[in-house]
């Protein structure tokens, strides 16, 4: 709020709403109400939707209801081994330099993709390919909350673009069961008509386990293919599918065909090879695109900055063999329960060595119920965890989540020694299958330290081959690159600068520059000309990030997010002082609550201090004043206050003002 507005508001009150719509199908309720300015005396202004299913299903204790946006302008696992950035930061910087504008109706003969996430951050993938009448969808994923979204349980890709479209939209593919690809599912798909959903199986029954969780959406249109068959789309699509290496089975790559030409769509992908030489079978999947140039190919960029050929999951598998063969005692395994099929791989050396396995960890017992039910591997030597006392402790394995140190996961329960059934053993030996995610340095950190305390024996990736990626490093996407002819090319999923290092690859094996697009989430690119020109339109679909709040799912303001991060920071500063509405005199001392600030007790001459200003500002705001502006009278005190507490201990307190007047 500049000075010029601040005046206004002092001439006419300077009353501050807030708006609150609530809607459904019979009315239409509009209610204000009176709220506190924030720190900087900004107004929140936020439009949510309840839908009918949910209007009945709420928590009688506290009467919350899931409050989804309805109609605004801007409504807005695998995850290991990446360098994390602030996704939510970066597109509040972008939000002024580049506005959302309304992008134009599609013209004939035009062949659009729009990435509506997955291409400034790792997670949240979308990716709508629109040609005509018709709308596919490629994945539908959600990417977890980071450190500049203090709260916040996921993010979500905007799908504003979509919902005015819904009529358009003839299906939804699924590449794998990573919830960075599934998991926005059952907060957006009823939005935009709950189109079918495509998925081998293994993703289709995650997918439906997960939904299982929001028994008031509607039944999903489901449909599993076998990977082999091709299907006609609408007018103009037709898909095909093809298998790639994941850390995840049923993973699929695309072939969409359409008026203009082919589109080879590989996600997340890995290589088989043995020291760099590709595997047979890779070598078979990627044969038959040798004698067809693809109008335009697309493909993971996660480990594009990481030379050469990663390390092969074969090297993986025969390493934790040797380990799992000679432990003296018991084998816990902490690794992501993403890893499916070295999961799986882990089942069956135990097998082989005549060793039991213990699950732990709600998604990793997930992921195993999964597994079972498609019988992709025996499982018949897996005991409940209560059963595991009453073997040998050197025919005990143990696989669990929580590697990352995540707080009340497995492995924070055993290095606290809280979990019910697993106290650590001199003879335990403790494996951990996965690398550090960055951000995550300091709970790994902790979480080693406390088991080591209790004598653990501990094998990491650092020392051992014990943990492979499940996106290839540049030696193997650049293989790729190679086995399928492109006229154009669309680096996806990853951040930024993964983006445009993929795009160097590209552009080193030969790729013409204006070949190449580097999308941001909300691009409109368009391939033109019959197919023989690729281009980003200057419109931008919407893109700022969804946010899954606890029941709430919408736009977060810029400012609910910044004033979390004002209080995690430097606590927060309540004055409630109570004035003569008469002689606009102070009543009594102010009131002051301090949380995450300073320790009261042992800060009595701050406080005392603090206490005198607010005084000053007081009698110097309501003199001559009548009736009292008590919002100039906040706004002051805000100011001063603040102001006196930086200069005393160099710290911002988010500063709250009641103003009482009697």
């Amino acid at each position: 709020m500049n000075d010029e507005q601040k005046n206004k508001n002092r001439k006419r009150g300077g009353k501050n709403f807030h708006r609150h719509f609530s809607s459904s199908k019979n009315k239409d309720k509009r209610e204000v109400t009176h709220l506190l300015p924030d720190i900087t005396g900004s107004v929140v202004e936020k439009d949510t939707f309840t839908p009918a299913y949910l209007k009945t299903k709420h928590n009688k204790k506290t009467e919350r209801k899931i409050k989804i946006p309805e109609k605004r302008k801007v409504y807005n696992e695998g995850f290991e081994d990446t360098v994390f950035e602030s996704n939510f930061e970066q597109s509040q910087k972008n939000k002024n330099i580049t506005s959302e504008s309304r992008v134009p109706p599609i013209k004939d003969g035009v062949l659009r993709i729009v990435p509506l996430g997955g291409v400034e951050e790792i997670g949240k993938n979308m990716t709508v390919i629109e040609y005509g009448d018709d709308i596919i969808v490629v994945d539908c994923g959600f990417q977890f909350s980071e450190a500049e979204t203090p709260g916040i349980d996921f993010l979500l890709p905007n799908i504003s673009y979509l919902e005015k479209m819904k009529k358009k939209i003839k299906a939804i593919f699924i590449t794998h069961g990573h919830y960075d690809h599934i998991g926005a599912i059952p907060y957006i798909v009823d939005r935009i008509g709950n189109p079918p959903i495509y998925s081998r199986q293994f993703g289709a029954y995650t997918i439906e386990k997960r939904q299982a969780e929001f028994p008031d959406l509607p039944t999903l249109n489901m449909n599993i293919i076998q990977g082999d068959e091709t299907m006609t789309i609408g007018k103009h699509f037709k898909i095909s599918f093809f298998a790639i290496s994941h850390a995840i089975p049923d993973s699929m790559g695309l072939i969409i065909e359409t008026p203009v030409g082919k589109i080879a769509f590989i996600e997340d992908v890995r290589l088989e090879h043995i020291n760099g030489v590709p595997t047979e079978k890779e070598i078979k999947r990627y044969a038959q695109f040798k004698n067809e140039e693809m109008l335009l190919l697309t493909m993971d960029s996660t480990s594009v900055e990481k030379p050469g050929f990663s390390i092969p999951e074969s090297r993986v598998i025969e390493t934790i063999n040797e380990i799992m063969k000679n432990v003296p005692g018991r084998l816990i395994i902490g690794t992501f329960a993403s890893q499916v099929e070295r999961i799986m791989e882990f089942i069956k050396m135990s097998q082989h060595y005549n060793k039991k396995v213990v699950i732990d960890g709600r998604s990793m017992k997930t992921n195993i119920e999964i597994v079972r039910l498609l019988n992709l591997v025996k499982l018949d030597n897996i005991i409940p965890i209560e059963e595991m006392k009453n073997y040998p402790s050197n025919k005990v394995v143990v696989i669990a989540t929580g590697a990352q140190g995540e707080e009340y996961s497995v492995f924070d329960r055993i290095a606290s020694k809280t979990h019910k059934f697993i106290k650590l053993e001199p003879s335990d030996t403790i494996l951990f299958s996965a690398s550090a995610i960055p951000g995550n340095e300091r709970s790994i950190t902790r979480l080693k330290d406390n088991l080591y305390r209790q004598n653990a024996k501990i094998i990491t990736y650092a020392d051992s081959d014990v943990h492979a990626s499940g996106h290839g490093n540049r030696g193997e996407l650049e293989w790729i690159h190679k086995q399928i002819p492109h006229r154009f090319f669309i680096p996806l999923h990853g951040y930024h600068f993964m983006l445009r290092i993929h795009a160097e690859l590209a552009e080193s094996l030969g790729l013409p520059k204006s070949n190449i697009v580097i999308p941001d989430n909300g691009s409109v690119i368009e391939i033109t000309e019959h197919g023989k020109k690729i281009s980003m339109r200057k419109e931008k679909a919407p893109s700022d990030p969804v946010m899954v709040d606890g029941f709430s799912i919408g736009n977060m303001q810029d400012v609910v997010i910044r004033d979390r991060r004002l209080l995690a920071e430097d606590g927060i500063f309540i004055i409630v002082a109570t004035i003569n509405a008469r002689t606009g005199k102070l009543r009594k001392s102010p009131d002051i609550i301090s949380r995450g600030f300073v320790y009261l007790r042992e800060s009595q001459e701050l406080l005392q201090q603090t206490r005198l200003i607010i005084k000053k500002v007081v009698e110097e705001s309501t003199a001559g004043s009548y009736p009292i502006n008590f919002d100039y009278i906040k706004t002051n005190i805000t100011d001063s206050v603040r102001k006196f507490l930086l200069q005393q201990t160099d710290k911002k307190p988010l500063v709250i003002p009641v103003v009482l007047a009697v």
